[in-house]
């Protein structure tokens, strides 16, 4: 009876076979082509972002470069400047201590004869008391001319005065 619980192959049925995809429509192989052009499309938009992207950083850090380097060179020049006012005003300086040692006298009559920016110079370093005696041994209208430069040169810098004293 083992014998016939056991049917032939051939009744069990064909064997299974791997399901078959349909053959794309027309309009389903327009859809995948556009959806390739545009997956191309972005991958070159992406790479010249990226390209982009490289130029920007390397403006940028050239530019950071010329700023420190700009920075360094103003620098440069404000101790430059800095020092060559230092050697002129230390310049004056040795004119003015001429002056305040000359007697008033002797010293207004050459203040007459001085250019009134060189004038204003040397009067704005000195120091009131010294100034004073040797503005009035001077002429008249140089002393005016004189005192109105000052008090226009003071009016326009008020922080800028002459020493004082």
């Amino acid at each position: 009876a083992a014998p016939a619980a056991r049917a032939p192959a051939a009744a069990e049925g064909p064997a299974p076979v791997a399901p078959r995809f349909a053959q794309p429509t027309a309009a389903e192989l327009t859809v995948l082509e556009d959806l390739r052009a545009r997956r191309l499309a972005l991958e070159e938009r992406e790479r010249s972002i990226t390209e982009r992207e490289a130029v920007v950083i390397a403006a940028e850090r050239r530019l950071a470069e010329r700023i420190a380097e700009l920075e360094r060179l103003q620098r440069e020049l404000e101790a430059l400047d800095r020092a060559a006012r230092e050697r002129e005003d230390a310049g004056w300086r040795g004119l003015v201590r001429i002056y305040e040692t000359m007697r008033p006298r002797d010293a207004a009559r050459i203040f007459n004869e001085l250019e009134m920016p060189v004038l204003i110079e040397v009067v704005e370093r000195m120091r009131e008391r010294n100034a004073a005696p040797i503005l009035a041994g001077m002429n008249p209208d140089k002393a005016k001319a004189l005192t109105a430069e000052l008090a226009q040169r003071r009016a326009r810098s008020p922080s800028e005065g002459g020493a004082g004293g």
